[in-house]
């Protein structure tokens, strides 16, 4: 084991090479049984499919250290699942989801000095990945697959607490209306740099995507799903094909009901109503949620709650979603693995 020192306070979002990481080959039809090794490099073919083709998907969940001590995964069977969707549509082998969850077990177990400690705010960041690999030229599916799983820590996206950030509504599209949007590929990323970069150019947190076919609905925040709360108390997140389905959204939409007794819907948000909320936010797995203070549409810029406050609902919902997460709140069922 690394005698690790690191400076828990202030951990930013960066990678930081952990001793072990899982890897498992796919070859002659099957998966391998998998190892942890301390290799941080990939030795693949120079006609990996994944290098030029993009036959590649990835996730992102988190370990958590609870309260009691314990360790806790947050609905890792969500980001399996997740995965065997987007290995689906892009021709790859699933990975089962013993197998997944079980890796990501042997990660943290592995790196469990890398775990922050309960009250840092800060978290184990797992990245599992599924790649193309083998000998390869043509337009094809690959001969060989690698499914592997790194971990990193990483800090409170929030270093000066629940903040809201601006968005700025973007030109570009970020997936095509049949394409690869509700999948977590690589490529998806790489067309939202472009954008991305732009936005932050003048100012903003990042770009808002709106639906490709018509642009007048809000499609993703950056790499994060949008969500508003109406001034009559609805909690509403766009409804779309090419959306990734979010854990943490699909986690919010049950909490904001269950346990905020919010109305809740997956429908559209057109872009020029935007009045008709009182807040609204950014969720995914890195940041849990970013309230949105404003959004400029063309010449217009809408203010929900506050540019430098955060509105009571989208408190709340953290405050919910954080607190199950390390294990300060009662779960729903099956919401936590514990890492043994």
């Amino acid at each position: 084991m690394s005698n690790v020192n690191i400076d828990w306070a202030n951990l930013g979002f960066s990678y930081i090479k952990t001793d072990k990481r899982y890897i498992s080959y796919w070859k002659d039809g099957k998966w391998d049984d998998g190892a942890l090794t301390e290799d941080n490099t990939l030795h693949i073919s120079e006609g990996s499919t994944a290098l030029h083709y993009g036959q590649q998907c990835f996730e992102g969940l988190k370990a958590y250290r609870s309260k009691d001590g314990s360790i806790n995964l947050f609905r890792p069977d969500q980001n399996a699942a997740r995965m065997k969707r987007s290995c689906e549509r892009l021709l790859m082998p699933q990975v089962p989801t013993d197998k997944f969850i079980e890796a990501c077990k042997q990660v943290v177990k592995a790196n469990e000095a890398y775990l922050p400690p309960y009250g840092t705010g800060a978290t184990l960041y797992l990245r599992p990945f599924v790649i193309g690999v083998g000998d390869n030229l043509g337009v094809h599916a690959a001969p060989e697959y690698i499914f592997s799983i790194f971990c990193s820590p990483v800090g409170p996206y929030f270093k000066g607490g629940l903040v809201p950030a601006n968005f700025i509504v973007s030109d570009f599209d970020r997936a095509a209306p049949n394409g690869t949007g509700a999948a977590k590929v690589g490529g998806n990323y790489a067309a939202s740099l472009l954008p991305g970069e732009a936005a932050k150019e003048r100012a903003f947190a990042d770009s808002i995507y709106l639906d490709p076919a018509t642009h007048t609905k809000i499609e993703e925040v950056g790499a994060a799903n949008f969500f508003g709360i109406t001034k009559d108390d609805r909690f509403i997140t766009p409804d779309s094909p090419s959306i990734l389905p979010s854990i943490t959204k699909y986690s919010l939409l049950y909490l904001a009901e269950h346990r905020l007794g919010l109305e809740v819907e997956e429908g559209d948000v057109y872009i020029d109503k935007l009045e008709d909320f009182k807040e609204a936010g950014a969720c995914g797995t890195a940041a849990v949620i970013t309230p949105i203070g404003g959004i400029q549409y063309k010449e217009n810029f809408h203010v929900f709650h506050s540019e430098t406050e955060v509105g009571p609902t989208v408190k709340a919902l953290f405050d919910e979603l954080s607190g199950i997460q390390f294990g300060e709140k009662e779960a729903p069922e099956n919401w936590i693995v514990k890492v043994d």
